[in-house]
């Protein structure tokens, strides 16, 4: 027995394959907005990347790769499970970048950022909504156009892939060849 497609959802994947080039091509008019985020965040010794549900591997991307190329120390966590440790390493000195798009865990994440900004930490929100976030002392708000959850994190992978392709250049390390990374695998 086969099973059939939803309509709706095959309705709404659609038109969100439709609008992707679009959205991909603001996502990328981003750059010299992270560029310009990259010079205060080149020398930090230690980053902290947050996503919740879907965007949690996100933010694991974005950790990985700002490691990867800029050798800074990097995690992501799971906002959900922010007290149960990085919350005691937050200060001032230690840039969060949060992963929040417009769904149904956007007020939770709020309570967490809110959290992290009590302990004077620089956040760096990348959000699809203008509505939900303002930037202001402390909190840089980079505006995403909002996206259908299927291909939000194509979209939102392009800032976190350019905010750490620039603070490797700010710091001077090689991107074309990281250290101590092997840039193929082979089989014995």
């Amino acid at each position: 027995q086969s099973q059939q497609i939803n309509p709706k959802f095959q309705k709404d994947a659609i038109a969100a394959l439709l609008a992707l080039p679009a959205q991909m091509e603001r996502a990328f008019g981003l750059e010299q907005h992270i560029k310009d985020l990259s010079e205060q965040f080149a020398y930090k010794q230690h980053a902290l990347f947050l996503g919740r549900g879907d965007q949690y591997p996100l933010a694991m991307e974005g950790a990985l790769k700002l490691k990867e190329i800029s050798y800074i120390h990097a995690e992501a966590y799971a906002a959900g499970e922010l007290k149960h440790g990085p919350l005691a390493l937050i200060d001032a000195d230690i840039p969060v970048v949060v992963v929040a798009p417009n769904n149904d865990l956007l007020d939770k994440l709020k309570s967490n950022i809110e959290e992290v900004r009590a302990r004077g930490s620089i956040m760096y929100v990348f959000a699809d909504s203008d509505d939900q976030f303002k930037s202001e002392e402390g909190l840089e708000v980079v505006n995403m156009a909002h996206a259908n959850p299927l291909v939000a994190p194509m979209l939102f992978i392009i800032p976190l892939q350019f905010l750490s392709y620039y603070v490797a250049l700010v710091k001077g390390t090689d991107v074309d060849q990281p250290r101590n990374l092997a840039k193929s695998v082979t089989v014995e």
